[in-house]
């Protein structure tokens, strides 16, 4: 993944949230704080929800923005938010979220490089279960 996209400010590894909404607007307010994008983004990130479950697997799910939000996004970015309590996701159980900010088709690349990590047991396992900020960082950036 390339450098740039994953800022440590927005690795949060010890979050809760009471359901699934606020997990993403967890998510949203992280790529806020980081500047990727502006404050409706977030709203947008809860539309594409309702549409389609951004939950991929393995107990994470990616949030994003609607095509008509790019205009809220200033920069592509990632933001990663692990739930170690767990949020009902649609009836699965959601532990890491990985929110995405993406202008253009900037979210292509980001998701290939995304599902590569995530469809190996081992690294997914340590996303899932990471305790510190560098553990991401060396598994998001490698």
């Amino acid at each position: 993944m390339r450098d740039g996209l994953l800022d440590p400010r927005a690795v949060l590894l010890h979050e809760s949230a009471p359901d699934r909404a606020a997990a993403i607007r967890r998510c949203g307010q992280v790529l806020v704080e980081v500047g990727a994008v502006a404050e409706p983004y977030i709203e947008a990130m809860l539309e594409r929800e309702l549409t389609i479950s951004t939950y991929v697997g393995e107990g994470v799910a990616i949030p994003h923005g609607t095509n008509a939000s790019k205009e809220d996004v200033k920069r592509d970015a990632i933001c990663v938010v692990r739930f170690p309590g767990g949020v009902d996701w649609d009836g699965e159980q959601v532990t890491l979220c990985v929110g995405i900010a993406a202008k253009d088709d900037g979210h292509v690349p980001l998701l290939a490089a995304l599902a590569e990590i995530l469809l190996d047991p081992d690294r997914a396992r340590t996303l899932r279960e990471a305790t510190e900020v560098s553990q991401v960082m060396k598994e998001l950036t490698a």
